[in-house]
């Protein structure tokens, strides 16, 4: 052992007190990709009837100053994604962070139409 005190890169605090229980949003999931950015800092931002905010919604606030995924955010807090999808969900309904869903995955293009446009390029070579 060397004697060197190791830091803690998580929360004491357990999941179920930071999300008061819930375990979902009550909001469709966000998905782990979904792209969320604050609205405002969080040094001006309050809950709705001037509620103080937890100390992981700032924490949330201060790392989405730009996009992040929900993954990301995580990631960043220490915290399972599920926690900060509640305080993601929390976030979003005071409006103080915006939620760019996940760009849909496209569909494969159709060979045969794509073989005509390059028979199209091809014949005007």
């Amino acid at each position: 052992m060397t004697g060197a005190r190791e830091e803690r890169t998580t929360s004491a605090v357990r999941p179920y007190v930071i999300t008061g229980g819930r375990s979902g949003a009550p909001r469709a999931e966000l998905p782990w990709e979904t792209l969320v950015m604050a609205t405002r800092p969080a040094e001006a931002a309050t809950a709705p009837g001037g509620v103080r905010l937890q100390p992981e919604h700032r924490r949330i606030l201060a790392e989405c100053q730009g996009l992040l995924s929900v993954a990301e955010a995580a990631a960043h807090l220490g915290q399972p994604p599920s926690v900060v999808q509640v305080l993601l969900a929390d976030l979003i309904d005071w409006g103080l962070v915006k939620a760019r869903p996940p760009v849909p995955v496209a569909e494969r293009a159709d060979v045969t139409m794509l073989r005509k446009v390059l028979h199209g390029l091809e014949s005007r070579l």
